[in-house]
């Protein structure tokens, strides 16, 4: 969510002495240095589940799972951003400027709410879709339900398979993800939020 922007532009090495020192998490691109808002507890719970799944599938797999304090630079454009979860295979690669910054993950997920699904669909993917090494993006909706996996096909274009329920495959993880899992308890916090809107009214 885009809250606050600092007021001239950056350069990148602007960007990153900033935000190495902040104590708030910004994505960069274009020059401006833009503050991501913390998310909701179902997009916590969403999150946490999701890499508890993918930590248990890919145990036995030379891969590493990482949360959204993980920094990822899509060079070709210029963007840095904090996927909600981000996994590398094999051996990581870092930013020519930022021994802390991946640029090399495999898989990318954001988990989606009202204020950033049309970025995350829309300008976020198409800088995604820039970097060598992804092979899948998945977006997660918190209600409804709906998990959505775009696979980058051998011709270049994307391949888009969603579910509900039952499980969904990451072909290029060769696993297979339990919508029940991803979305453990967060049917009582989505309960609870509705309770304090009745209350405020």
């Amino acid at each position: 969510m885009k809250v606050s922007t600092v007021p001239k532009y950056l350069t990148e090495d602007e960007y990153l002495a900033l935000e190495d020192a902040a104590e708030e998490k910004h994505e960069f691109i274009n020059g401006e240095m833009i503050a991501m808002s913390g998310g909701t507890l179902p997009h916590a719970a969403i999150a946490a589940n999701l890499t508890g799944e993918l930590v248990r599938l890919l145990k036995s797999r030379p891969c590493i799972v990482l949360s959204s304090d993980a920094r990822v630079n899509v060079d070709p454009t210029g963007l840095y951003t904090y996927p909600d979860v981000s996994i590398v295979c094999g051996r990581p690669q870092y930013a020519a400027k930022s021994r802390i910054t991946l640029t090399n993950p495999l898989v990318l997920v954001e988990v989606l709410s009202d204020s950033t699904e049309a970025y995350d669909r829309g300008a976020k993917f198409a800088h995604y879709r820039h970097l060598p090494s992804l092979q899948a993006y998945i977006l997660v909706a918190q209600n409804p339900r709906r998990i959505e996996v775009f696979q980058r096909m051998p011709e270049g274009g994307w391949l888009m398979t969603e579910a509900e329920r039952g499980e969904i495959r990451v072909p290029c993880l060769e696993v297979a993800l339990d919508v029940e899992e991803v979305y453990r308890n967060v049917d009582i916090l989505l309960a609870a939020e509705g309770e304090v809107g009745e209350e405020g009214g």
